[in-house]
């Protein structure tokens, strides 16, 4: 038998034994009737939370065990992620979440409470995304150029805009529009997307960043109108926004990610088990659908997948937030 042929079949019964290892862990954690929690970072009705909830049911069928969504919000995620640190590693709790809280946060908080290298473990990603710049429906700007133009003189040069979460990758955007377009812009930072998109609805404040999950639905309705989109290309639920490289902004086209991530010490057969129930979900095209509807870009990633997604966001924001010259708090 060929050196190739030898390998091929002892990496497939490595597989196998994988799977069988992951199916028996599911089996005897679906006998226990432990359900499953899911926690979520920020309010009901945001992003992450719409998320959660529309994933919940075809986990619960694949795992065979109750899921429940809890919130956590605050902190932009960080009281979340204490909560997924200080849970038991048994397969119970897990942490939908997106880039700021594992990539962004450990940058800017001198103490978060968790480290994401050593308190957590990747569970299996889904999906990239985009952050957007958006006004109000009833603003008079209706491109990017006709905003800057509307700050220069109808504002004076000088405007808030609203952010989901103070420290994060919409704030480090705004310093970043401020310093290209010599605006006095000034980061207006909200406990999550939901209250800024209410203040942003009533004009409270002016313009607002957050992600395209965030936004879609009120763009269809024209309460809020996107302006222009993070990533290297436009999204086909904005095509008439231009990205903020077209705009001269580079160095911003490393897209956000979704993910879940399971204490340390999580049995890795269980890890598995979850990941392959997360393919699977992500896979129907009813959820696919609904997914893309909310503007993700929906792909499964395997634990492995997600940490060098992780890794290679976390190394980019890196260097925007060392040129900011922000101080850890």
């Amino acid at each position: 038998m060929s050196h190739t042929r030898r390998h091929f079949l002892s990496r497939t019964a490595q597989a196998g034994m994988a799977l069988a290892a992951a199916s028996s862990v599911g089996r005897a954690w679906a006998k226990s009737g432990k359900p499953l929690r899911i926690l979520v970072g920020f309010p009901p009705g945001g992003g992450s939370d719409v998320i959660a909830r529309l994933l919940q049911e075809p986990l619960s069928s694949m795992l065979d065990v109750p899921v429940m969504v809890e919130n956590r919000p605050g902190a932009g995620g960080q009281i979340a992620a204490q909560q997924l640190k200080a849970a038991q590693p048994d397969g119970s709790t897990v942490f939908l979440t997106h880039d700021h809280t594992i990539s962004i946060l450990p940058q800017v908080v001198r103490n978060p409470g968790f480290d994401p290298a050593k308190d957590f473990v990747p569970a299996g990603g889904f999906a990239s995304f985009v952050n957007c710049l958006a006004v109000p429906g009833s603003h008079p700007a209706k491109t990017f150029s006709e905003y800057v133009q509307w700050v220069r003189t109808a504002a004076q040069g000088r405007s808030a805009i609203g952010i989901p979460a103070p420290a994060s990758t919409p704030e480090f955007l705004v310093q970043q529009l401020a310093q290209h377009f010599q605006l006095d812009l000034v980061a207006a930072p909200y406990k999550g997307s939901a209250p800024m998109i209410g203040d942003l609805m009533g004009r409270q404040i002016e313009a607002g960043i957050g992600s395209v999950q965030d936004f879609i639905e009120y763009q269809k309705t024209g309460k809020l109108r996107v302006l222009a989109v993070l990533g290297g290309q436009r999204q086909k639920a904005f095509p008439e926004a231009p990205t903020f490289g077209e705009l001269g902004l580079a160095g911003l086209e490393d897209m956000p990610y979704y993910g879940f991530y399971a204490p340390h010490g999580t049995h890795a057969a269980w890890i598995q088990r979850f990941s392959l129930a997360l393919a699977e979900a992500v896979a129907r095209p009813a959820i696919r659908s609904q997914l893309e509807q909310l503007g993700l870009t929906v792909g499964a990633m395997t634990p492995e997948q997600l940490q060098q997604r992780e890794r290679a966001y976390t190394a980019a924001w890196q260097t925007i937030i060392r040129k900011s010259g922000f101080q850890p708090q």
